[in-house]
């Protein structure tokens, strides 16, 4: 089946949603109709159905209609601000028999990309973009990032984007029309059955595309710069999704957030652990369905191998040299990726200070304040001290401190008690300042004493919260570190 074919069809499966759309309200009015004309029983319980099945569609397509494409993600460079890259797409453009973009914005993902604004279901071209991604720049070379650069203008060449625009709208269209049927078993049926058709033959036409732009990309940069740059960026994406989870998660904590994005996702893409940890899960198969819009590395990989090796000049340089200056461009980037009330409301500190802030409001405040509370409750004391917790333990009521633990929303379990009670210790010493969680791009963050020795609390823990003859050792370990039986975490209160 053609790539043409299969838009035609796509094309075709929208306008036929359209019309079964068209179809469900003509029944319902008709049923409607009919119950004033002839009242039955059965016509009553057809037409309520109908009826609030027809005002489901009608509003999850008004939804889909007044939403506005919005702000345009990342920062909008002109020529005058990045005349090397300007002039590298220009160039390219004309290499592939195309228009250059209208625009070029530097984005904050693994990916570059083009869209265009059209009109007459994609017959006529209004606006161009082309979306480039700042990660791609530090990971590549000039030579990959030409070959990337020409793979998207090769969307344009081939009128892919065109095709895009009214596609992509249909999709969500049709999600959005499910989605609404919640109540409407029969319906949602109907429709879920006719949005997965409309899927499999659309992501087919975008997988046979991205096949046909790897073309124009490999007639630009050659075999081994375009598979050079699909290697790297499939391994760049899955260190992104690292960064993002393991890292850019800490932001918000102590009220504050990374001043460096980049320079601290350069730094763990430079560790060797990293790498080899990256390097392994590049290496698992990619799970593949009928539904994606992008065809396997593996698929695109082999592809390339059968196509004609042209002749050209090798450029090693980083592709960071198409800017004017990096650290502009990065700065740039980076103030996009932050709400206004972020940009204000967040302090900008090193990565050492955020991880610090971020893990202890992750892992050790709320355990922390909780047992504070549990023990104040089960003792009835005044105040929650810390070592209402530990009297409780000692005098075996640990049963009820568990119990008070489960009632501040711990999810109960065999080690609920040793699990807060560590997490809670780990937080005394953190407070009293003899510990600190520290920084690692090799890996998870580890809480260090002064000398550099890892704190190991969890098997501690253990033994208190089982033996209550263990807390009078716990208060003099606890007393040798500065902490007062009057102990109160004041300000894990006040935040709660």
């Amino acid at each position: 089946m053609t790539t043409a074919f299969r838009a035609v069809l796509a094309f075709a499966l929208l306008a036929g949603f359209y019309v079964l759309v068209g179809l469900i309200l003509a029944a319902a009015i008709f049923f409607d109709v009919l119950l004033l004309v002839d009242f039955h029983a059965n016509t009553v319980k057809i037409a309520i159905v109908l009826t609030l099945a027809a005002g489901a569609l009608v509003r999850a397509l008004l939804m889909v209609s007044r939403r506005q494409g919005g702000e345009q993600p990342g920062v909008p460079v002109g020529r005058e601000h990045e005349p090397v890259l300007w002039q590298t797409v220009e160039d390219l453009a004309q290499r592939v028999r195309t228009a250059p973009p209208d625009e070029i914005r530097l984005v904050a993902e693994v990916n570059a990309a083009v869209s265009e604004d059209t009109r007459w279901l994609g017959l006529k071209a209004t606006r161009r973009r082309m979306f480039v991604g700042l990660p791609l720049l530090q990971t590549l070379t000039v030579d990959e990032m030409r070959a990337v650069l020409g793979h998207e203008l090769g969307h344009y060449s081939g009128a892919h984007t065109r095709l895009g625009a009214p596609v992509y709208r249909g999709r969500v269209s049709l999600i959005a029309t499910v989605q609404g049927l919640g109540n409407h078993p029969f319906i949602k049926r109907l429709f879920t059955w006719y949005t997965k058709l409309y899927l499999r033959v659309s992501q087919a036409v975008s997988r046979k595309q991205e096949l046909e732009a790897d073309q124009f990309a490999v007639a630009i940069g050659g075999r081994q710069a375009m598979a050079g740059a699909l290697r790297k960026i499939h391994a760049t994406a899955l260190g992104w999704n690292l960064y993002v989870n393991n890292y850019l998660s800490l932001t918000g904590a102590g009220g504050a957030r990374p001043a460096s994005v980049f320079g601290g996702f350069h730094a763990m893409m430079s560790d060797p652990a990293r790498q080899a940890e990256i390097a392994k899960l590049g290496e698992e198969p990619e799970e593949v369905s009928p539904y994606d819009s992008h065809p396997s590395l593996a698929e695109r990989l082999a592809a390339i191998e059968h196509l004609t090796e042209p002749s050209h000049v090798p450029d090693p340089r980083s592709a960071l040299t198409l800017l004017r200056d990096a650290n502009v461009a990065v700065q740039a980037v980076e103030q996009s990726m932050w709400t206004p009330e972020a940009l204000t409301g967040l302090r900008p500190v090193a990565w050492d200070e955020l991880v610090a802030h971020g893990m202890y409001a992750g892992r050790n405040a709320e355990a922390l304040h909780d047992l504070a509370v549990a023990g104040q409750r089960v003792m009835g004391a005044a105040r929650p001290y810390l070592d209402a917790a530990f009297e409780a333990i000692a005098r075996g009521r640990q049963a009820e401190l568990e119990e008070r633990l489960r009632e501040l929303g711990w999810n109960p379990s065999e080690t609920l008690l040793a699990g807060v009670l560590g997490q809670a210790l780990e937080a005394v010493l953190i407070q009293l300042g003899e510990a600190k969680w520290t920084l690692s791009w090799s890996g998870p963050a580890r809480l260090l004493f002064d000398d550099g020795e890892e704190v190991a609390l969890s098997e501690y823990a253990a033994q208190v919260a089982a033996n209550p003859a263990a807390v009078a050792g716990l208060r003099r370990w606890l007393g040798d570190h500065g902490m007062r039986h009057d102990y109160v975490p004041v300000q894990e209160l006040a935040s709660h």
